[in-house]
Protein backbone atom coordinates (compact mmCIF):
# COMPACT_ATOMS: atom_id res chain seq x y z
CA UNK A 1 0.00 0.00 0.00
CA UNK A 2 1.38 3.24 -0.87
CA UNK A 3 -0.04 6.88 -1.36
CA UNK A 4 1.72 10.15 -3.05
CA UNK A 5 1.97 12.30 -6.04
CA UNK A 6 1.61 9.93 -9.21
CA UNK A 7 4.53 9.80 -10.64
CA UNK A 8 7.20 10.60 -8.25
CA UNK A 9 9.79 7.68 -7.63
CA UNK A 10 9.43 7.11 -3.70
CA UNK A 11 12.96 6.31 -2.47
CA UNK A 12 12.82 3.38 -0.47
CA UNK A 13 16.02 3.22 1.19
CA UNK A 14 14.64 6.59 2.89
CA UNK A 15 12.75 4.66 5.16
CA UNK A 16 13.64 0.51 5.08
CA UNK A 17 16.65 0.93 7.67
CA UNK A 18 13.87 2.10 10.22
CA UNK A 19 11.97 -0.98 9.73
CA UNK A 20 13.87 -2.43 12.92
CA UNK A 21 13.44 0.05 15.02
CA UNK A 22 10.01 0.48 14.22
CA UNK A 23 9.00 -2.70 14.85
CA UNK A 24 10.65 -3.13 18.35
CA UNK A 25 9.21 0.42 19.28
CA UNK A 26 5.56 -0.91 18.35
CA UNK A 27 2.92 -0.17 21.30
CA UNK A 28 -0.47 -1.34 21.68
CA UNK A 29 -1.00 2.64 22.58
CA UNK A 30 0.63 3.80 19.23
CA UNK A 31 -2.90 3.30 17.27
CA UNK A 32 -3.39 7.01 17.00
CA UNK A 33 0.30 7.53 15.78
CA UNK A 34 -0.17 5.05 13.21
CA UNK A 35 -3.71 6.63 11.82
CA UNK A 36 -1.52 10.20 11.62
CA UNK A 37 1.39 8.42 10.01
CA UNK A 38 -0.52 7.69 6.89
CA UNK A 39 -2.08 10.93 6.70
CA UNK A 40 -2.09 13.16 3.60
CA UNK A 41 -5.12 15.89 3.38
CA UNK A 42 -6.80 14.39 5.77
CA UNK A 43 -7.73 16.62 8.43
CA UNK A 44 -7.78 14.35 11.15
CA UNK A 45 -6.82 10.60 12.13
CA UNK A 46 -9.45 7.88 11.22
CA UNK A 47 -9.58 5.36 13.79
CA UNK A 48 -12.65 2.72 14.93
CA UNK A 49 -13.09 -0.13 17.13
CA UNK A 50 -16.30 -3.08 17.32
CA UNK A 51 -16.17 -6.21 19.33
CA UNK A 52 -18.24 -9.05 19.07
CA UNK A 53 -19.16 -11.84 21.48
CA UNK A 54 -18.60 -15.49 19.83
CA UNK A 55 -19.13 -18.44 22.22
CA UNK A 56 -18.41 -16.18 25.25
CA UNK A 57 -15.54 -15.06 24.25
CA UNK A 58 -15.14 -11.33 23.03
CA UNK A 59 -12.74 -10.20 19.96
CA UNK A 60 -11.97 -7.33 18.84
CA UNK A 61 -12.03 -5.68 15.40
CA UNK A 62 -9.72 -2.20 14.74
CA UNK A 63 -8.69 -0.59 12.01
CA UNK A 64 -7.39 3.07 10.55
CA UNK A 65 -7.59 4.45 7.47
CA UNK A 66 -7.01 7.91 5.42
CA UNK A 67 -8.56 9.42 2.52
CA UNK A 68 -10.21 12.52 2.29
CA UNK A 69 -9.70 13.76 -1.82
CA UNK A 70 -9.29 11.26 -5.20
CA UNK A 71 -12.17 9.18 -2.93
CA UNK A 72 -14.23 7.36 -5.65
CA UNK A 73 -13.01 3.37 -4.80
CA UNK A 74 -12.40 1.08 -7.57
CA UNK A 75 -9.72 3.17 -7.24
CA UNK A 76 -9.29 5.94 -5.30
CA UNK A 77 -6.74 7.29 -2.76
CA UNK A 78 -8.09 5.18 0.53
CA UNK A 79 -6.16 3.20 2.65
CA UNK A 80 -7.44 1.34 5.47
CA UNK A 81 -5.89 -1.31 8.00
CA UNK A 82 -8.02 -3.64 10.25
CA UNK A 83 -7.11 -5.83 12.39
CA UNK A 84 -8.86 -8.61 14.43
CA UNK A 85 -8.26 -10.97 17.27
CA UNK A 86 -10.51 -13.59 16.17
CA UNK A 87 -9.41 -16.74 13.89
CA UNK A 88 -11.25 -16.58 10.58
CA UNK A 89 -10.51 -19.28 7.81
CA UNK A 90 -8.88 -16.85 4.97
CA UNK A 91 -11.06 -17.61 2.41
CA UNK A 92 -14.00 -16.83 4.41
CA UNK A 93 -12.32 -13.39 5.97
CA UNK A 94 -11.79 -12.53 2.26
CA UNK A 95 -15.00 -13.10 0.57
CA UNK A 96 -16.33 -10.92 4.17
CA UNK A 97 -13.55 -8.31 3.62
CA UNK A 98 -14.59 -8.21 -0.36
CA UNK A 99 -18.69 -8.00 0.70
CA UNK A 100 -17.95 -5.64 3.56
CA UNK A 101 -15.88 -3.14 0.91
CA UNK A 102 -18.37 -3.05 -1.34
CA UNK A 103 -21.30 -2.54 1.01
CA UNK A 104 -19.37 0.04 2.18
CA UNK A 105 -15.64 1.46 1.18
CA UNK A 106 -17.10 0.94 -2.56
CA UNK A 107 -20.08 3.57 -1.58
CA UNK A 108 -18.82 6.76 -0.89
CA UNK A 109 -17.33 9.45 -2.91
CA UNK A 110 -15.48 12.60 -2.15
CA UNK A 111 -15.05 13.97 -5.51
CA UNK A 112 -15.30 11.32 -7.98
CA UNK A 113 -12.06 10.96 -8.75
CA UNK A 114 -10.00 8.10 -8.85
CA UNK A 115 -6.19 6.86 -8.35
CA UNK A 116 -3.67 4.34 -8.48
CA UNK A 117 -3.74 3.31 -5.19
CA UNK A 118 -6.84 1.56 -3.07
CA UNK A 119 -6.54 -0.40 -0.70
CA UNK A 120 -8.15 -2.20 1.82
CA UNK A 121 -6.42 -5.47 4.52
CA UNK A 122 -7.43 -7.07 7.09
CA UNK A 123 -5.18 -9.16 9.15
CA UNK A 124 -6.06 -11.68 11.85
CA UNK A 125 -3.92 -12.69 14.66
CA UNK A 126 -6.42 -15.59 15.33
CA UNK A 127 -5.82 -15.31 19.10
CA UNK A 128 -9.27 -15.65 20.60
CA UNK A 129 -11.65 -18.82 20.19
CA UNK A 130 -12.09 -21.51 17.34
CA UNK A 131 -11.58 -20.73 13.79
CA UNK A 132 -14.56 -19.47 12.21
CA UNK A 133 -15.62 -21.06 8.98
CA UNK A 134 -19.28 -21.30 8.45
CA UNK A 135 -20.67 -18.67 6.57
CA UNK A 136 -23.73 -18.76 8.24
CA UNK A 137 -23.36 -19.47 12.01
CA UNK A 138 -24.22 -17.15 14.41
CA UNK A 139 -20.35 -16.47 15.48
CA UNK A 140 -19.63 -15.73 11.79
CA UNK A 141 -22.44 -13.80 11.75
CA UNK A 142 -21.77 -11.80 14.60
CA UNK A 143 -18.01 -11.50 13.37
CA UNK A 144 -19.23 -9.34 10.35
CA UNK A 145 -21.43 -7.08 12.34
CA UNK A 146 -18.78 -5.96 14.08
CA UNK A 147 -16.84 -5.83 10.49
CA UNK A 148 -19.28 -4.04 9.00
CA UNK A 149 -19.36 -1.42 12.16
CA UNK A 150 -15.51 -0.48 11.46
CA UNK A 151 -15.86 -0.29 8.19
CA UNK A 152 -18.68 1.74 7.63
CA UNK A 153 -17.62 4.06 10.31
CA UNK A 154 -13.91 4.89 8.67
CA UNK A 155 -15.57 5.22 5.22
CA UNK A 156 -18.18 7.50 6.79
CA UNK A 157 -15.26 9.19 8.31
CA UNK A 158 -13.76 9.97 5.30
CA UNK A 159 -16.57 11.34 3.62
CA UNK A 160 -17.17 13.49 6.69
CA UNK A 161 -13.24 14.62 6.28
CA UNK A 162 -13.82 15.11 2.63
CA UNK A 163 -11.40 17.92 1.25
CA UNK A 164 -13.70 21.21 1.78
CA UNK A 165 -16.37 19.29 2.75
CA UNK A 166 -19.37 20.89 4.97
CA UNK A 167 -22.02 18.72 4.79
CA UNK A 168 -22.10 14.96 5.02
CA UNK A 169 -25.06 13.37 2.58
CA UNK A 170 -26.88 10.18 2.53
CA UNK A 171 -27.98 8.56 -1.25
CA UNK A 172 -30.77 6.46 -1.18
CA UNK A 173 -32.47 4.93 -4.13
CA UNK A 174 -35.00 2.58 -4.41
CA UNK A 175 -36.96 0.99 -6.92
CA UNK A 176 -34.69 0.30 -9.81
CA UNK A 177 -34.23 -2.53 -11.78
CA UNK A 178 -31.79 -4.53 -9.38
CA UNK A 179 -29.29 -3.52 -6.79
CA UNK A 180 -26.38 -3.05 -8.90
CA UNK A 181 -28.75 -0.25 -10.99
CA UNK A 182 -29.42 1.27 -8.38
CA UNK A 183 -26.04 1.33 -6.71
CA UNK A 184 -25.05 3.32 -10.06
CA UNK A 185 -27.92 5.49 -9.98
CA UNK A 186 -27.40 6.83 -6.40
CA UNK A 187 -23.38 6.89 -7.48
CA UNK A 188 -24.14 9.43 -10.11
CA UNK A 189 -25.97 11.49 -7.80
CA UNK A 190 -23.26 11.61 -5.67
CA UNK A 191 -20.68 12.13 -8.33
CA UNK A 192 -22.92 14.73 -10.16
CA UNK A 193 -20.91 18.55 -9.49
CA UNK A 194 -23.92 20.27 -10.13
CA UNK A 195 -25.87 18.56 -7.38
CA UNK A 196 -22.82 18.83 -4.86
CA UNK A 197 -22.68 22.33 -5.92
CA UNK A 198 -26.59 23.19 -4.65
CA UNK A 199 -26.03 21.08 -1.94
CA UNK A 200 -22.85 23.43 -0.83
CA UNK A 201 -24.94 26.62 -1.78
CA UNK A 202 -27.92 24.98 0.40
CA UNK A 203 -30.26 25.08 -2.65
CA UNK A 204 -33.12 22.32 -2.64
CA UNK A 205 -32.98 22.12 -6.58
CA UNK A 206 -34.62 18.64 -7.72
CA UNK A 207 -34.07 19.18 -10.77
CA UNK A 208 -30.35 18.22 -10.62
CA UNK A 209 -31.66 15.18 -8.82
CA UNK A 210 -33.90 14.64 -11.88
CA UNK A 211 -30.59 15.47 -14.44
CA UNK A 212 -28.50 12.95 -12.17
CA UNK A 213 -30.91 10.07 -12.91
CA UNK A 214 -31.29 10.33 -16.18
CA UNK A 215 -27.38 10.58 -17.07
CA UNK A 216 -26.83 7.36 -14.99
CA UNK A 217 -28.38 5.48 -18.29
CA UNK A 218 -30.38 3.36 -15.94
CA UNK A 219 -33.92 2.40 -16.33
CA UNK A 220 -36.56 4.89 -14.86
CA UNK A 221 -39.97 5.73 -14.79
CA UNK A 222 -40.60 9.62 -15.06
CA UNK A 223 -44.04 9.00 -13.94
CA UNK A 224 -43.96 7.05 -11.09
CA UNK A 225 -40.58 9.24 -10.06
CA UNK A 226 -40.56 10.09 -6.01
CA UNK A 227 -37.83 12.54 -4.53
CA UNK A 228 -37.39 13.41 -0.74
CA UNK A 229 -34.81 15.66 0.87
CA UNK A 230 -35.13 13.96 4.18
CA UNK A 231 -38.43 13.63 5.52
CA UNK A 232 -40.05 16.29 2.69
CA UNK A 233 -41.84 14.93 -0.02
CA UNK A 234 -40.53 17.43 -3.03
CA UNK A 235 -41.39 15.50 -6.31
CA UNK A 236 -44.02 12.29 -6.44
CA UNK A 237 -45.23 11.06 -10.02
CA UNK A 238 -42.80 13.04 -11.87
CA UNK A 239 -44.02 16.25 -10.89
CA UNK A 240 -43.82 18.34 -8.03
CA UNK A 241 -45.14 17.16 -4.88
CA UNK A 242 -48.65 19.15 -4.04
CA UNK A 243 -47.70 19.78 -0.58
CA UNK A 244 -44.10 20.55 -1.26
CA UNK A 245 -42.82 23.77 0.93
CA UNK A 246 -39.67 25.83 -0.86
CA UNK A 247 -38.71 27.54 2.37
CA UNK A 248 -39.08 23.96 4.29
CA UNK A 249 -36.85 22.40 2.15
CA UNK A 250 -34.31 25.23 2.13
CA UNK A 251 -34.25 25.30 6.10
CA UNK A 252 -33.87 21.49 6.07
CA UNK A 253 -30.76 22.01 3.44
CA UNK A 254 -29.04 24.15 6.05
CA UNK A 255 -28.36 21.02 8.52
CA UNK A 256 -24.86 19.47 8.28
CA UNK A 257 -25.94 15.86 7.66
CA UNK A 258 -28.44 15.50 4.75
CA UNK A 259 -30.69 12.63 3.54
CA UNK A 260 -31.62 12.72 -0.18
CA UNK A 261 -34.08 9.59 -1.17
CA UNK A 262 -35.59 8.41 -4.65
CA UNK A 263 -37.43 6.05 -6.02
CA UNK A 264 -37.39 5.45 -9.53
CA UNK A 265 -40.58 3.08 -10.25
CA UNK A 266 -39.26 0.48 -11.96
CA UNK A 267 -38.46 -3.00 -9.83
CA UNK A 268 -37.53 -3.42 -6.15
CA UNK A 269 -33.69 -2.59 -6.89
CA UNK A 270 -32.00 -0.52 -3.51
CA UNK A 271 -28.32 0.75 -2.79
CA UNK A 272 -27.17 3.21 -0.44
CA UNK A 273 -24.58 5.56 -0.79
CA UNK A 274 -22.38 8.28 0.68
CA UNK A 275 -20.87 11.92 -0.68
CA UNK A 276 -20.59 15.57 0.10
CA UNK A 277 -20.84 18.38 -0.76
CA UNK A 278 -18.55 20.38 -3.25
CA UNK A 279 -17.45 23.89 -1.94
CA UNK A 280 -15.20 26.39 -2.80
CA UNK A 281 -12.34 25.26 -0.31
CA UNK A 282 -11.79 22.16 -2.23
CA UNK A 283 -10.92 23.74 -5.22
CA UNK A 284 -8.68 26.29 -3.04
CA UNK A 285 -6.89 22.53 -1.19
CA UNK A 286 -6.30 21.38 -4.64
CA UNK A 287 -5.04 24.31 -6.81
CA UNK A 288 -2.49 24.93 -3.38
CA UNK A 289 -1.64 21.34 -3.01
CA UNK A 290 0.26 18.86 -5.14
CA UNK A 291 -1.44 15.55 -4.87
Amino acid sequence: ASTGVIGEPMDAGAFTGLLADMASAASPAAWEDAARAIMTTDTYPKLSHATAELNGQTVHVAGIAKGSGMIAPDMATMLSFVFTDAMVDAELLQRLTRDTARQTFNSITVDGDTSTSDTVLVFSTGKVGRELTDPSSPEVLAFAEALHEVFLDLAHQIVRDGEGASKFVEIEVSGAEDDVAAHRIAMTLANSPILKAAIAGEDPNWGRVVMAVGKSGEAADRDRLEIRFGEHLVATHGQRAPGYSEEAAAAYMKQRELEISVDVGIAFGQARVWTCDLTHDYIRINADYRS
